[in-house]
């Protein structure tokens, strides 16, 4: 069998390879027609799955057990990231430490389980500073997003003068969005001092450029409704010639996509662990500054004791010693339970490399886009086409009022996606533990989801009607 069908699939892939030329697509359909097989057919998807070299992480996550006989399609790692299996024991490692010890589990014991707690904010720093692209000392693992973003903009953004613009995208996270209005609020500032731009790296390049009086710009690394990556380095070197500051909430980019946040002149960033990281709901976040700003010196930060220096951070001292670098910003001490589990999914993100978990994402999602131009020419792909310009994550609008119904009809078939009103459906394979097969029987469950709300209809999994209708739908597909 070729690669693909007829000229209605060689016209939908024509027209995606035209937006995107860099795409993977030809790739998939080199190794279909190398086999002899559909792009849609199962056993393409075995195939690739087969010769995946991170196909073994899979085994490493607990996914959510059958329900009904059907077994759980999670996509859903944009939003909580799945738990590594060795987590739980973790966690009861670290009870045991504080059953046992006591207040001395602070220290180093023998045989002690888990990691001593006065210093186990730094377990996995250097995991962490891989992931982001940045030096040891730029990075800390502290807090939750918002709290870091809080603190992160007490530190940088000094309105003086006529200089007390903050630039954000348009429609950015809401927690994002409200970060920036408290603290211009704080800072005796308007909502004319807040500049939010619609659009790509160009078009908030261009409204850097046009922007007078800028103090910092603050924008999502990945756009958590498009996808959209921006390039990082074009907004420092524009930020930066307007002689303001560049501040990325990482979110939905770490672990997700290869940052450089050091060599892209990135002043300060935040980012999330239970997404892509696989750190558990509420997880404990990340912080980077560059190495170029002195934290001990900033004005307007907000200080807690733990950022003090560690040698002489017990003398109980009224007068500060501050660490260097993002350490200096650190309040109190980190909850350790979080923190033993941030320490065993950072540890496989770094075992499997950000590279090569790029590698195989730029495949996964071009084998998801792929399928759905094939089976649902209709649907519209709002995320950029151009790989380089996006994560794992696809979002997918439907113009024709049905998303509501599909989603919920999916939900049913047990895939975990996510809906974010009024029309779109967010899709994000994740390369440390998804599979190719994940990523058709979704496309095969979408198909019978559309067709099923076409018809208005409930299909009843299990029964005989449903039996057929479904062989009947696994042909098409096919």
């Amino acid at each position: 069998m070729a690669a693909f069908a007829d000229d209605d699939d060689a016209a939908a892939i024509d027209a995606i390879l035209n937006q995107a030329p860099s795409s993977k697509i030809p790739e998939l359909l080199d190794e279909a027609s190398k086999r002899g097989l559909d792009v849609r057919s199962e056993e393409l998807a075995a195939a690739l799955d087969e010769a995946d070299p991170l196909r073994e992480y899979r085994q490493q996550f607990c996914f959510p057990p059958p329900n009904h006989g059907r077994d759980a399609i999670y996509l859903c790692g944009h939003s909580l990231g799945l738990q590594p299996k060795k987590t739980k024991q973790a966690v009861l490692d670290d009870l045991q430490r504080w059953a046992t010890y006591g207040v001395e589990g602070h220290f180093d014991q023998d045989e002690a389980p888990s990691t001593r707690w006065w210093t186990i904010e730094d377990c996995a720093e250097e995991e962490a500073s891989r992931l982001v692209g940045a030096q040891r000392s730029e990075v800390v693992l502290m807090n939750s997003l918002t709290v870091n973003l809080h603190l992160l903009l007490s530190a940088f953004y000094r309105p003086e003068g006529t200089r007390r613009k903050i630039l954000i995208e348009a429609h950015a996270f809401p927690s994002d969005e409200y970060a920036v209005q408290s603290c211009v609020s704080s800072r005796g500032g308007s909502e004319e001092d807040i500049i939010r731009v619609e659009g790509g790296t160009d078009e908030l390049v261009e409204a850097i450029n046009a922007t007078d009086g800028l103090c910092v710009v603050l924008i999502g690394a990945v756009q958590y409704y498009s996808g959209e990556w921006f390039d990082a380095r074009k907004l420092a070197e524009a930020t930066h010639a307007q002689g303001a500051l560049l501040g990325l909430d990482c979110a939905h980019a770490a672990g997700n996509v290869p940052l450089q946040l050091h060599d892209d002149g990135v002043d300060f960033a935040c980012w999330c662990s239970y997404k892509y990281l696989n750190s558990g709901p509420g997880a404990i976040a990340g912080a980077f500054v560059h190495a170029k700003h002195d934290t001990r010196s900033l004005p307007g930060v907000l200080r807690g004791w733990w950022g003090h220096e560690r040698s002489t951070r017990f003398e109980m001292n009224q007068e500060p010693v501050y660490r260097a670098g993002a350490a200096g910003l650190q309040l109190s001490n980190p909850p350790t339970l979080p923190m033993v589990a941030l320490r065993e999914a950072y540890r496989l993100h770094d075992a499997a490399s950000i590279d090569a978990l790029r590698a195989k994402s730029l495949k996964l999602t071009a084998y998801l886009e792929l399928l759905i131009a094939l089976e649902h020419p209709s649907l519209e792909i709002v995320t950029p086409r151009d790989p380089s310009r996006r994560g794992a994550q696809l979002s997918i609008k439907f113009n024709d009022g049905t998303v509501e119904g599909v989603f919920g009809r999916l939900q049913k078939a047990h895939i975990f996606a996510d809906l974010r009103r009024p029309d779109v459906l967010r899709v994000a394979p994740a390369p440390l533990y998804n599979c190719f097969g994940d990523v058709r029987a979704f496309v095969e469950a979408l198909t019978q989801a559309v067709h099923e709300e076409e018809l208005g209809g409930e299909l009843e999994f299990g029964g005989e009607a449903a039996a057929a209708q479904a062989e009947g739908l696994e042909e098409a597909f096919i």
